[in-house]
C-alpha cells in the first residue's frame, strides 16, 4: 500500500461570493510527481495556498503525512462525511501557520520568481537553512552560535555545487539567466530540508530549451533528495512527460484525475482546458 504524503479532503475556498475551490480531494503518495492543472482561474494557486497555510478554508481539511495540518469543519458543516463523529456534528479549526508547515517538510516555490534581489545566490539559500536553526538572538550576539552557523554555510555550498550553482554563488540572484534563477528558487526550496515539494508553475516564461532542461533538473531533484513533487504548470508537454498522475480542476471543481493517458484522453479535460479540434 503506498505511503500518503498530501491529502486533501473536501477543500472548500469562498472569497464573498466567489468560490474558488469547491469540495476538492487529492491525494499524493510518497515519491511520486503529481501535476494540478486547469484553465487559468481555475483555482489551482488558492489550491496551494490553502495547502501551505496563506489561506484558511471556509472548509474541509489537509493532512500531511497523515497530521491534520489545516482543519475548518464550521458546526454543522460535514454531518454526512464525519456522521460518527460528535454525534453528527463536527467543529473544528486548526490552522498552522506557513513557517510550521515548512518546518514539517513542505516548501513551495511560486509563480512569480521571488529571490531576495539584493542578495546572492549563495545568500539566497543560506537564509532558508535558518529555517531549522537552534540558536536564539541572544546566542547569535555573544557568537555562541557560530559552530552552527559555519555547518549550515557548509551545507549551503554543499547544496549549490549539487544543483550546479557553485560558480554564480557569489553573483547577485537577479543577475542569473531567467532559467538558472528558477533553478535557484528551487534550491531555496531545497535548503528546508522538505519531503514534498509544491511548484507553481516552474516553466512560466521560459523558452523551449530551458523548459527541457527544468524537466530533467525535475526529475534530477526527485531522485537525489527523495522528494515527493506536486506542481502547477501550463505547458503540457512537461506535464504529460514528467506526471505520474494528473489532477484535473475547472472553476475550483475537479474534474478528473488519473494518468497522463488517461487525462489526455478525458472528453472533459479536452472540452475544459486541452481544447477540442476543429474536426470535432
Amino acid at each position: 500500500m503506498p505511503n500518503n504524503v498530501l491529502r486533501l479532503e473536501n477543500i472548500t475556498m469562498q472569497f464573498g461570493g466567489v468560490v474558488a475551490v469547491n469540495n476538492l480531494s487529492m491525494e499524493i503518495n510518497e515519491g511520486e510527481i503529481v501535476a494540478l492543472i486547469g484553465p487559468n482561474g481555475a483555482g489551482k494557486t488558492t489550491a496551494f495556498n490553502v495547502i501551505t497555510g496563506v489561506y484558511q478554508p471556509t472548509n474541509g481539511r489537509v493532512l500531511f503525512h497523515d497530521e491534520a495540518i489545516i482543519e475548518n469543519f464550521p458546526k454543522g458543516k460535514m454531518k454526512k462525511l464525519y456522521a460518527g463523529e460528535n454525534n453528527g456534528v463536527y467543529k473544528s479549526t486548526l490552522i498552522k501557520t506557513p513557517d510550521q508547515i515548512t518546518k514539517l517538510g513542505m516548501a513551495r516555490t511560486f509563480q512569480n520568481i521571488r529571490l531576495f534581489k539584493s542578495m546572492t545566490v549563495f545568500e539566497n539559500v543560506l537564509v532558508a537553512k535558518h529555517l531549522r536553526k537552534t540558536s536564539n538572538v541572544f546566542s547569535a550576539i555573544f557568537r555562541f552560535n557560530a559552530q552552527e552557523e559555519k555547518k549550515m554555510r557548509e551545507e549551503t555550498l554543499e547544496l549549490l555545487k549539487l544543483l550546479d550553482l557553485e560558480d554564480v554563488k557569489d553573483e547577485l540572484a537577479t543577475s542569473l539567466p531567467y532559467g538558472k534563477q528558477r533553478h535557484l528558487e528551487i534550491a531555496r526550496a531545497l535548503a528546508t530540508n522538505p519531503t514534498l515539494l509544491l511548484l507553481d508553475e516552474p516553466a512560466a516564461g521560459m523558452n523551449p530549451q530551458e523548459t527541457e532542461e527544468l524537466t530533467a533538473f525535475i526529475r534530477r531533484i526527485r531522485k537525489d533528495f527523495n522528494l515527493t513533487i506536486l506542481l502547477i504548470e501550463h505547458h503540457m508537454n512537461l506535464v504529460m512527460d514528467i506526471s505520474d498522475r494528473i489532477y484535473v480542476i475547472d472553476f475550483g471543481k475537479h474534474i478528473a484525475d488519473g494518468t497522463p493517458e488517461t487525462v489526455s484522453n478525458n472528453p472533459r479535460v479536452i472540452e475544459a482546458y486541452l481544447g477540442v479540434s476543429e474536426d470535432a
